[in-house]
């Protein structure tokens, strides 16, 4: 295992970490799995869609001033979540890195995000996603490293509660924590929640079973295989997440 900041007390984080699963998103869990509809038929794309490209841009597309100006001046990754609305769990995930010539689009991926939506103002159990600028700095899983560049957790821990549906079996094979309401370089098992337990917390990218969210991001194996891959730290990643109109604003 291998982990930011020195060695995580691997014993007090696996006592909490269904716990913290349970919470995962800032919900109970036992409804994480249920399909509210949001995954049915095609999601609809985002300002980039398709394979893996590269195309120049001055800034983030369908990001406005207020958020552009939270991404800290040594970013030059973003992983951006495009919410189709604010009350709708359906999204798409875009990573741009930037180069001495602007932003290039490396690849878009159809996501969900928390079943109710998106909120400025997250709060436990409320099933929404916090909109605004959040750095990712660890990751880890129920699967072995499949090449992160971030310091991976490889733990059992991460297998979700028993009373969860089925379809989240393999939620958190992989993730990676969104440093919303937590302890940066800690493994995302690190229930420890600097603002209180009522703002939540366990906001993480993990792996999509084809609904919406108790607060988390969601995508396909393939596409958390290659942002743990991609994500590096040298690069100060960033999530850039909201629904359209919050982007834009």
């Amino acid at each position: 295992m291998r982990t930011a900041g020195g060695a995580v007390r691997m014993a007090a984080v696996a006592a909490a970490g269904l716990v913290l699963l349970a919470g995962c998103g800032g919900g109970s869990g036992a409804d994480e799995g249920k399909n509210d509809g949001a995954g049915k038929g095609e999601r609809p794309g985002g300002p980039a869609r398709g394979a893996s490209s590269t195309t120049r841009l001055k800034n983030i597309p369908g990001v406005g001033a207020a958020l552009r100006s939270r991404i800290p001046a040594d970013s030059r990754q973003v992983v951006a979540v495009y919410g189709e609305g604010a009350d709708s769990a359906d999204a798409t995930v875009v990573l741009y890195e930037k180069n001495a010539k602007g932003w290039d689009r490396q690849g878009s991926w159809p996501a969900h995000n928390g079943r109710r939506g998106w909120t400025v103002d997250h709060h436990e159990g409320d099933k929404r996603s916090p909109v605004g600028v959040f750095t990712l700095t660890d990751a880890g899983g129920v699967l072995a490293d499949p090449g992160a560049k971030l310091p991976y957790t490889h733990s059992s821990a991460f297998t979700p509660p028993s009373f969860w549906s089925k379809n989240t079996r393999h939620d958190f094979d992989y993730v990676v924590a969104i440093n919303y309401n937590r302890v940066t370089g800690t493994s995302p098992l690190d229930p420890t929640r600097p603002k209180g337990q009522s703002k939540g917390g366990g906001v993480w990218l993990h792996l999509d079973h084809g609904s919406g969210t108790s607060a988390c991001v969601s995508v396909s194996k393939p596409a958390m295989q290659t942002l743990l891959r991609a994500l590096d730290p040298a690069r100060h990643p960033v999530a850039v997440m909201g629904d359209k109109a919050h982007l834009a604003g």
